[in-house]
């Protein structure tokens, strides 16, 4: 804890501010950030992997299972909107 914040507010939401600031500052057994170039190569592997997904998994399911899964989104998404 730094000297200038060693006295706590007596506000709430100031102590909530400082206690989170505390946890979240840097110190020195933090983990390197990782470089741009590897977060943008992951990036681009998890997309790759999401444009193909849906495709495969359709041409892995019959019709009839389609069907069902169609169904069971529509029964879930005219549930909600449905005021009881």
């Amino acid at each position: 804890m730094t000297p200038a914040s060693s006295k706590r507010p007596r506000d709430l939401n100031q102590l909530a501010a400082s206690i989170v600031r505390d946890t979240t500052e840097d110190g020195p057994g933090d983990p390197a950030p990782e470089k741009p170039e590897e977060i943008q190569r992951l990036r681009e592997n998890g997309r790759r992997g999401g444009l193909k997904g849906g495709r495969a998994r359709a041409d892995n399911l019959s019709a009839e299972q389609r069907s069902e899964i169609a169904k069971k989104a529509a029964r879930a998404r005219w549930k909600s909107s449905r005021l009881s």
